[in-house]
């Protein structure tokens, strides 16, 4: 592939949704780029706008948040594994809607309730907070909600 037919491929790819660097990476050393090929491809998705961190950490914050029902730990983890700024990162946590976040951890709370048999209350409440640490919400966020 040449280096204009993977500068293509990549603006098409990053057109149709929102992708970081890493993403671009990847796809690009799996079809054979050469490094340089590949540095150069990126530098010109940055240029133009198909690629912005800032941009990519909001909507991976709010979708996962959505429709995964993660937690802020959840969701800067993998934020870090995909080498983000750390900047970026705590701006698209800090931008979750606090009420939406509380509604979506009560929700994950309940749905979770209505699963675990009559148990002791004790016994009922470690496995509740157990459950939601998993899913990336703190021990004081699991309690409020409690």
């Amino acid at each position: 592939m040449t280096c204009e037919q993977a500068l293509s491929r990549m603006a098409a790819f990053c057109s149709t949704a929102e992708h970081c660097e890493s993403d671009v990476r990847e796809k690009l050393q799996k079809a054979d780029v050469s490094a340089d090929d590949i540095q150069r491809i990126v530098d010109y998705l940055y240029d133009e706008h198909y690629l912005d961190t800032a941009r990519y950490c909001r909507a991976f914050a709010h979708d996962r948040l959505l429709f995964a029902h993660w937690g802020r730990l959840k969701i800067q983890q993998a934020l870090h594994l995909k080498k983000l700024p750390e900047r970026d990162i705590r701006t698209a946590l800090a931008e979750l809607p606090e009420e939406e976040y509380n509604k979506i951890l009560g929700d994950v709370l309940d749905q979770k309730a209505r699963t675990l048999s009559d148990e002791d209350e004790y016994t009922r409440r470690g496995k509740l907070i157990r459950f939601a640490s998993g899913r990336g919400f703190t021990l004081d966020e699991i309690m409020q909600v409690l």
